[in-house]
């Protein structure tokens, strides 16, 4: 049963990373999820490079994962436009836009820069 899970579940995010690439100009802010931390890169897949990333482990937020969530998308946002990033490409993998994900993409936006 949870190899079936895994199969679909892996098969949803290439689906949903078929269409997306980013460049240095406009990189894709990829999200992963854990159980206990959220993760977010800002990657350009011209070059094959990281070029920001922020996880909920270095943004020391008290409170539920959704204030955790908050802050990794400010923290992004904010090492995007110190990079001179204006938008990005959302690769939201296999995870639905809902909960977290949608959390993080929101305040990334709310930070000034474009999804």
């Amino acid at each position: 049963m949870n190899s079936q899970i895994n199969k679909i579940r892996e098969r949803r995010a290439i689906r949903v990373r078929a269409g997306i690439s980013g460049t240095a100009l406009r990189p894709r802010l990829s999200v992963f999820r854990s159980h206990r931390f959220i993760y977010a890169q800002l990657i350009d897949d011209a070059s094959g490079k990281t070029l920001a990333a922020a996880s909920s482990k270095e943004v020391k937020v008290k409170g539920d994962k959704k204030a955790q969530a908050k802050a990794v998308g400010e923290s992004i946002a904010k090492k995007a436009k110190d990079l001179g990033i204006k938008s990005a490409i959302f690769d939201r993998g296999a995870y639905q836009y809902h909960g977290r994900v949608k959390i993080l993409a929101e305040a990334f936006k709310e930070g000034g820069l474009n999804l």
